[in-house]
């Protein structure tokens, strides 16, 4: 494929980027797709043609991690005349340039540059300050327009390329330029719109990858790295899991639909009580959750960002009564507490049960607090579960959620035999967006306990540390409460007679 004065060798899916003109241009994939050669003979095309490129990624703390190394790689392999190298740049005889810089530190310095075209290496380390200000930052200016007018041309804005491997889902580049195109990319491995063109590319997209050694490293990590792992190096899947993590998305893959396995439509029934839940929105644009389960099968997980939190409470129980819902749980620590009166009226006289749900409640203060979760044997003493976990978020979603799907998993792929109450399914059928409830999923990970306990981060922690609020997920642990046939205050005042 020709780009300009350089011949252009490139795997076929990748050859209408150099065919059709768009703003944005993004390739994503694995190891061994040839994305970054493919750009770089790109980007030396066009410095041959006279123009200027500027080759960016989010941190660069020095030229060294810059691509300044593989453009100078490909001058050398296909043996291109004319280009000057130096230490921070690469200029051409024909005027063109090729430069560097970091994004992070100053991404408004990109107002001032005169570039012909950008290119964003590794960019699933764009932020989200970057993104907000990127396209407004390399643009046309005022001046070259006006100059373009009176000459009566037209000049297109500087292209933007941007060649990445997918990260989180909950990375502001997933959102703002995968999430669109990931149902096309699933299907046919292209997208288009009219902004921009993104390409998925792989290894096995790749006509000489036989004969680039790494076949031998591939089949290894296969084999030793975990399935997350190895689809997130050489397939470019997003990498929905953290250290600690306390369920792997295999386990939670094996769940998706798992009543609607022929093998197994007998074993998952719609049997029992249905139970509705509720993870209010926080600070800072938190998603507002739900979730509804009948017996072992997870029939809704939904997650809203529009209005305030008791319109969000509202939206909640209308999803519960539609769902016919025998009990309605709520997450009540910070200010679900006040939800109560709320919830309250709106349950008065139906035949719901409601509890609140509050995470925080630690030691025998928490749920099953005085329940064996080991019993005795030999020698060793009955251990309890207030003795096992921090709080009931620890327990409900170590004990309850993270169990069920790995016992899920054992069933599905291992082929071992698991009592259905121990077990989850969840339909597809009503789940807005499974990855992005895998992703929150499999992203909660392990603390230490100083007294041995099992605990899980807390929220705010999460969000400090870049994870998600987990919205979703945290309706789906507290849909596996119990099923309660009274309401909190008949409960306790039945409780009091004894």
């Amino acid at each position: 494929m020709s780009g300009s004065l350089l011949k252009i060798e490139c795997v076929d899916k990748l050859g209408v980027l150099l065919q059709k003109k768009k703003r944005i241009k993004v390739l994503v994939g694995g190891r061994a797709s040839t994305k970054t050669i493919f750009v770089a003979d790109y980007v030396l095309s066009q410095v041959m043609a006279g123009q200027r490129w500027c080759c960016a990624r989010e941190f660069q703390n020095s030229i060294d991690d810059s691509v300044h190394q593989t453009l100078l790689d490909e001058i050398d392999r296909l043996e291109i005349p004319g280009f000057e190298p130096k230490r921070t740049e690469i200029d051409h005889s024909s005027g063109g340039r090729a430069f560097y810089k970091g994004l992070a530190r100053n991404i408004t310095s990109l107002k001032g540059v005169n570039a012909n075209g950008l290119w964003i290496e590794e960019g699933e380390g764009l932020s989200a300050q970057t993104l907000k200000i990127l396209t407004a930052s390399i643009r046309v200016t005022p001046l070259e327009a006006k100059e373009a007018k009176l000459k009566g041309e037209i000049i297109e804005a500087p292209e933007i390329w941007v060649t990445m491997n997918r990260g989180s889902r909950s990375d502001p580049v997933a959102k703002k330029l995968l999430a669109r195109a990931e149902n096309e990319l699933a299907r046919c491995g292209y997208y288009e719109d009219d902004l921009m063109i993104v390409i998925e590319v792989n290894y096995n997209d790749n006509p000489w990858f036989a004969d680039s050694g790494l076949e031998v490293e591939r089949l290894d990590d296969k084999e030793h790295l975990s399935l997350a792992e190895y689809e997130s190096k050489w397939l470019g899947k997003y990498y929905d899991q953290v250290d600690g993590s306390i369920i792997k998305p295999e386990w939670f893959d094996a769940c998706i639909d798992a009543h609607k396995r022929p093998h197994l439509q007998n074993i998952f029934r719609e049997e029992g009580a249905t139970v509705a839940a509720h993870d209010l929105s926080g600070m800072g644009g938190d998603s507002k959750g739900f979730a509804s389960r009948t017996g072992s099968i997870v029939k809704r997980v939904v997650e809203s960002y529009v209005g305030e939190v008791d319109e969000g409470v509202d939206w909640a129980i209308a999803l519960a009564k539609s769902e016919g819902a025998d009990c309605f749980v709520w997450d009540g620590d910070g200010m679900g507490a006040g939800s109560k009166s709320q919830i309250d009226k709106a349950f008065k006289g139906t035949p719901t049960s409601y509890h609140m749900f509050k995470g925080s409640l630690s030691g025998r203060g928490q749920d099953d607090a005085l329940k064996e979760f080991r019993p005795a044997k030999g020698n060793a003493e009955a251990v309890y579960y207030y003795q096992q976990f921090k709080n009931n978020r620890a327990q409900f979603y170590i004990d309850k959620l993270a169990r069920r799907i790995y016992n899920t998993y054992r069933c599905v792929v291992r082929g071992e035999y698991i009592d259905p109450d121990e077990m989850l399914s969840i339909d597809s059928d009503g789940v807005d967006d499974m990855d992005a409830l895998r992703s929150q999923v499999c992203r909660v990970p392990r603390v230490k306990n100083n007294n041995g306990l099992e605990q899980i981060m807390a929220k705010a922690d999460m969000k400090k540390n870049g994870i998600e609020s987990p919205g979703g997920a945290d309706s789906l642990m507290m849909c596996l409460y119990p099923y309660s046939t009274v309401n909190d205050d008949f409960e306790m005042e039945y409780k009091s007679l004894w």
